[in-house]
């Protein structure tokens, strides 16, 4: 059975950085076609905000294109979010997701299969 489980949110200050991790268990990461970060606040619908193709191309959400990093550890079955800059915008539930079916865009989130629990990110001004 997949497991994921994110950590690394928390609460910072306008222009601060946080890193998140996902660690998977039950499936290796490179077997997965898509991994992904996706965000979501209250009344709204689920955003893709970094994904990674299983051949290693990243594609990133418009609004964080150059403040946000994804990265993938296959030794250690872990998928990362550097995330610079950070805005308070940003502020959201921080979800880590992983597919196995090549469909749809790695932003996508109808082309994951297996998500985390979420991670909360808050950015105060």
């Amino acid at each position: 059975q997949v497991q994921l489980v994110e950590s690394g949110g928390g609460s910072v200050q306008a222009g601060g950085s946080l890193r998140l991790s996902c660690a998977a268990s039950g499936y290796h990461y490179t077997s997965y076609y898509y991994m992904g970060w996706f965000r979501q606040v209250p009344g709204k619908e689920r955003e893709g905000v970094a994904g990674i193709h299983i051949a290693g191309s990243t594609r990133y959400a418009d609004s964080v294109k150059g403040r946000f990093t994804i990265s993938r550890d296959n030794a250690k079955n872990t998928l990362y979010l550097q995330m610079m800059s950070l805005k308070p915008e940003d502020t959201a539930m921080y979800y880590c997701a992983t597919g196995i079916r090549p469909y749809g865009s790695s932003l996508d989130s109808s082309a994951y299969d297996y998500w985390g629990q979420g991670t909360q990110v808050t950015v105060s001004s």
